[in-house]
């Protein structure tokens, strides 16, 4: 499929236990400099956006021409193939499952949102692109935000050429009409995903371009529990709110959110534990062949076959901003993975890959 970078799967060196994605910006995106530096520019904001929810960004830099940001590796899928994988099956996504997913996305929307500089400065970072292509669910049970940092240089390439609408749904209102976006236009598009995972629904649906704005810019929302019997009143309440098409109705701040839904969790006594069983268990295939080749990959030798992925890069918004103080990095999500259900191994074909390095492309 098409996208703007390719992702690779890469281990730097000998005798380093741990993994990275490796994404590569595509030629074309490399024609204007005033793109290239802002490309960059947002990538150093990634770097210290250090929380647990959010995909840690190491390095930005470029080898040969092509310009790279090298991130954690998080072994795992995003939201939108979990609701396909549902969809395929016939089945929903838990509800305690649904809220301790919406309930990390706000945390990290939250982090972001407060981010100061070092003189104790609010940076206002607002993502502007929060949608389940953005979402990481690891098999171990981990939620992370994926590009945090490099929106609005993706968001500008896109909108030139025409991508950008694929992201209307998960919108807010106040960003389809092109007014002024603070932290709550992320709160929304939140609450889109929670509506989402509850229903196995696209929220906002339209048959012309113009027919989905509009939807968006209207923003009536029924109630999830009409799609899902267990939906608690509560619950209903939390995603009507999230939902609010008045960003004075709706909640303040992504805090406010991650905390009526930490509070529900409590009373479904979920465990983490849970997500991380069912990721392995709907993936059971994919999490037999990601243990594979993730041991060949921490086996491999610098120069030797290595595994690669290919996948999108959507685009993301934030603004320009002023260094920012480090955080302690948070817990990798790249531990060796537990030993899967049985599953036939299936030999792959090798292809030259960069950095030295040789990548098969995972199919």
């Amino acid at each position: 499929r098409g996208g703007m970078a390719e992702v690779y799967r890469a281990k730097p060196q000998a005798g380093t236990k741990r993994l990275y994605a490796v994404k590569v910006m595509r030629p074309q995106l490399a024609r204007e400099a005033r793109f290239i530096d802002m490309f960059h520019r947002e990538g150093k904001l990634a770097m210290v956006l250090k929380n647990r929810c959010i995909v840690e960004t190491v390095e930005i830099g470029q080898h040969e021409g092509r310009h790279f940001i090298t991130m954690e590796y998080v072994a795992g899928r995003d939201l939108t193939q979990v609701l396909r994988r549902c969809q395929e099956t016939q089945q929903r996504i838990p509800v305690p499952h649904a809220v301790f997913i919406a309930a990390r996305i706000a945390e990290g929307l939250h982090f972001a949102h407060t981010l100061a500089d070092t003189d104790g400065r609010p940076l206002n970072i607002v993502n502007r692109d929060v949608s389940p292509s953005n979402v990481r669910l690891s098999y171990d049970g981990d939620v992370k935000l994926l590009d945090f940092g490099i929106a609005q240089a993706l968001m500008k390439f896109t909108s030139e050429i025409g991508i950008l609408k694929g992201k209307f749904s998960y919108m807010s209102p106040e960003q389809i009409r092109g007014m002024p976006l603070d932290a709550r236009t992320d709160v929304f598009s939140a609450g889109i995903i929670l509506h989402e995972m509850l229903t196995t629904e696209k929220l906002f649906r339209g048959d012309t371009e113009f027919a989905l704005m509009e939807k968006v810019r209207k923003a009536e929302v029924q109630p999830p529990s009409n799609f899902n019997r267990r939906v608690t009143p509560e619950l209903d309440a939390i995603s009507l709110k999230a939902l609010a098409r008045d960003v004075a109705d709706r909640y303040q701040s992504a805090a406010h959110l991650a905390a009526d839904l930490d509070s529900l969790i409590a009373g479904y006594r979920f465990d983490p534990k849970e997500l991380r069983q069912f990721m392995r268990q709907l993936f059971r295939k994919e999490y037999a062949k990601e243990i594979e080749e993730t041991q060949v990959s921490l086996d491999a030798e610098p120069g030797s076959s290595m595994s690669m992925t290919i996948s999108q890069s959507g685009p993301m918004d934030p603004q320009p901003y002023p260094s920012v103080p480090s955080t302690p990095a948070p817990r990798p999500s790249t531990a060796p993975l537990a030993p899967p259900p049985a599953a036939p191994r299936q030999p792959q074909p090798e292809k030259q890959g960069f950095w030295g390095s040789l990548f098969k492309k995972r199919k």
